[in-house]
C-alpha cells in the first residue's frame, strides 16, 4: 500500500513498525544526491545494507543460506555503521528537535516544581529550552543487539513466532 509521509518526517511520533520501514524504504532515493560526496556514499550505503538486514530480519521462514547471508548482511551492517561514525558523524553538528528541546525543559521545570532540583543546580547550563547537541552513539543495546539476532533464529524460529511479553504462571491458568 502505498501512503503518503508527512511534510515534517522528522516530527513525526508514534511510529509503528512498518512507519520505520516505509521510512527506510523510500529514504534512499529522496537522498540520494543531497550530500556532497564521500557524505552521499556512506549514507546511502548505509541505508541500503539496513534495508537489506531489516528484509531478512521480516523473513517468516529461513534457511541455512538465507541465515548464512543474514550474518553475512548484519557485518556489512556493522561496517556501515562504523563507516558512517567515523566519515559523516564528526563532520556535522546535529542538535535536539524543537520539540525535544520543549519536552527538556518542561520535565526541568516540573522537577524544580516538585522541589527535586533546585535551579541552577545538575542543569545543563544552556539555559531552558536550549537546544542540545547531539552525536550518534554507537554504545547502545539496539545496535548492540543486531550481531544476536541469528543466532536467535537459529535458536527460537523466526521472529514472528515468539513473543518478549512477560507471561506469569497466574495468567495461564
Amino acid at each position: 500500500m502505498i501512503r503518503k509521509f508527512s511534510s515534517n518526517v522528522s516530527g513525526l511520533t508514534k511510529l509503528a513498525a512498518r512507519d520505520f520501514e516505509d521510512l527506510l524504504q523510500c529514504s534512499i532515493p529522496v537522498l540520494e544526491c543531497l550530500l556532497p560526496e564521500p557524505f552521499n556514499t556512506v549514507i546511502l550505503d548505509l541505508l541500503f545494507e539496513l534495508a537489506t538486514w531489516h528484509a531478512f530480519g521480516k523473513l517468516r521462514m529461513h534457511t541455512e543460506t538465507t541465515l548464512f547471508d543474514f550474518d553475512n548482511c548484519t557485518t556489512r551492517l556493522g561496517k556501515a555503521f562504523r563507516r558512517f561514525r567515523k566519515e559523516v558523524c564528526g563532520k556535522f553538528h546535529t542538535y535536539d528537535l524543537p520539540r525535544e528541546s520543549a519536552a527538556r525543559a518542561r520535565r526541568r521545570g516540573a522537577r524544580i516544581a516538585k522541589g527535586k532540583q533546585r535551579e541552577g543546580v545538575r542543569g545543563s547550563g544552556n539555559g531552558e529550552g536550549a537546544t542540545k547537541s547531539r552525536s550518534f552513539n554507537m554504545a547502545t543495546y539496539k545496535l548492540h543487539a543486531l550481531g544476536d539476532y541469528v543466532k536467535s533464529i537459529w535458536l527460537f524460529g523466526t521472529t514472528d513466532n515468539y513473543s518478549t511479553q512477560v507471561v506469569s504462571l497466574k495468567n495461564l491458568e
